[in-house]
């Protein structure tokens, strides 16, 4: 089985977001942080982490990035118990047994994400359409197979029909935000 790991290939998630996720954490979408939010009222870095963050299990950080890798079922096992866990302990669920539940549909669904070989890097775009949260993930191969991973080593892309968007990194960092 494959599941899905936080990567950091150059430091921007250190600014980008107010939490990075460090890297080699197992990683789920994690749009259910913001199924309480509306989203047009965020700003800034809480921004940046709804429009393309993947939610680190462990730290509750984000990671722009997360890599698909091999797995084996306990680890999928400790995935949905850790998960749990912060259902319970940040996210106010109800009881374990609901926790659990929702871990186990969060973790499903990062691993139905998997289907491209390991190493494939997978990046989220996400957005707030007649009231619902919608997510669109890209795929990164590096060119004639794997390589070394570099920031700037990725030429073949997947599923790059989202509209364009520009954000402005150096202004993230000092934490201005867009207008």
């Amino acid at each position: 089985m494959k599941l899905l790991r936080t990567i950091r290939l150059d430091p921007s998630d250190t600014f980008v977001f107010a939490k990075p996720a460090e890297p080699g954490e197992w990683a789920v979408s994690g749009a259910f942080v913001f199924s309480d939010d509306d989203p047009a009222k965020l700003e800034g870095k809480a921004r940046s982490a709804f429009r393309g963050g993947f939610l680190g299990v462990q730290s509750l950080g984000w990671s722009t990035l997360v890599q698909i890798v091999e797995a084996s079922e306990q680890d999928r096992a400790a995935l949905v118990g850790a998960l749990a866990k912060q259902l319970m302990a940040q996210f106010g669920a109800p009881n374990a047994d609901q926790a659990r539940a929702a871990a186990e549909e969060e973790v499903a669904f990062a691993a139905s994400l998997c289907s491209q070989p390991a190493d494939t890097l997978i990046a989220v775009h996400r957005s707030f359409e007649n009231g619902e949260i919608r997510e669109a993930f890209r795929t990164l191969r590096p060119k004639d197979g794997p390589k070394p991973l570099r920031a700037f080593a990725f030429l073949e892309v997947e599923g790059e029909d989202e509209p364009e968007e520009k954000v402005d990194l150096t202004a993230l960092g000092q934490g201005k935000t867009e207008t």
